[in-house]
């Protein structure tokens, strides 16, 4: 990130001056389709789609050179599960299971997830603006199977946007988009979700309301159960995987990874950089991002009920050395 990168960043969140974007976003009239990889920098990606939190494709192009494109597949184009299986089927040695399940299935044909990167062979989605998805919400709140049944398909229920993604292209799906993938071939799913500085406020916006929608369900045990605000956070981190206690141990590592980058420039010392690793400006565009959400963060009753007492370093002392880094940086 360059330094005109970073003042687009900081302006376009200035511009909302402490709000969060619109819980409903309009669906766009395309889905832009990136070709060339030698045309298209870091910085086109993060200002046009990014910052923005609209999708695109890119083209296989992108992916030309990845060992899956061409050890995964048969020379006819289609999964080997031959190789899978004699490569990945069975570890060496267990020793991390990240989710509690014993398989991960590939998408056969005409399968499909209701609610998912893609790069080998072929599948359509169907994505859904954020807050798009509330017309199609039943009388208990949940979200149907198929948006693509009859019933659905209707235009006052949600504008209609399909892509089409190929084998070796990817799918950007924006933070907050609902997306139901349908395979139309034999198909194996590469996925990546990250919290970066443009979703942050999205992402602590969202465990305020999951931890909310959990304080409705046990609200009648309220004033009897022991430590209830206590059950609630556990209760949470069972349906969410993460809690606020975690949460804020979350962004604490994130910091401590930026601010030494911050600390050992001083000001007008920050180069400018279109590289697409972690640089001295992306640096502080994170830290200005980590430190308007613990800000409102520790003002948050529901974590100041969260025993913080062992928390090295204390949510306000970590808050005090975001805004002293960035007090000590080239103002915008």
């Amino acid at each position: 990130m360059d330094r005109e990168t970073r003042e687009f960043a900081e302006s376009h969140f200035r511009g909302l001056q402490g709000r969060l974007p619109s819980k409903v976003s309009p669906t766009p009239d395309r889905v832009d389709f990136i070709e060339k990889p030698d045309s298209f920098s870091y910085t086109d990606f993060f200002k046009s789609y990014l910052l923005p939190n609209v999708p695109c494709v890119f083209s296989s192009a992108f992916t030309e050179h990845w060992g899956c494109r061409k050890r995964w597949v048969t020379p006819s184009g289609k999964p080997d599960f031959d190789h899978l299986l004699q490569n990945y089927g069975t570890p060496l040695q267990r020793t991390y299971s990240p989710c509690p399940c014993t398989s991960r299935p590939t998408g056969s044909t005409s399968t499909g997830t209701p609610w998912m990167w893609t790069t080998t062979v072929s599948s359509t989605w169907d994505p859904l603006a954020p807050g798009q998805e509330e017309a199609l919400r039943d009388s208990h709140g949940g979200l149907p199977y198929d948006v693509t049944a009859p019933e659905f398909l209707e235009s006052h229920l949600h504008p209609v946007l399909e892509v089409t993604q190929e084998a070796g292209e990817m799918v950007f799906v924006p933070s907050g988009w609902h997306h139901q993938v349908h395979n139309l071939e034999d198909t194996i799913s590469i996925n990546h979700n990250w919290i970066n500085g443009c979703n942050l406020a999205n992402t602590w916006r969202f465990l305020q309301q999951e931890l909310c929608a959990v304080q409705q369900e046990v609200s009648e045990w309220r004033d009897t159960m022991p430590d209830w605000h206590h059950h609630c956070q556990v209760i949470m981190k069972s349906c969410s995987g993460i809690n606020f206690e975690e949460f804020y141990h979350f962004l604490k590592v994130i910091a401590e990874r930026r601010l030494p980058l911050v600390k050992k420039i001083g000001p007008g010392e920050v180069r400018c950089s279109e590289d697409s690793g972690l640089g001295p400006q992306h640096a502080i565009f994170d830290i200005s991002r980590i430190a308007e959400v613990l800000a409102s963060v520790v003002v948050n009753p529901d974590f100041q009920r969260v025993d913080t007492s062992k928390f090295l370093p204390q949510p306000e002392d970590l808050l005090q050395q975001l805004q002293e880094a960035l007090a000590t940086t080239d103002p915008l």
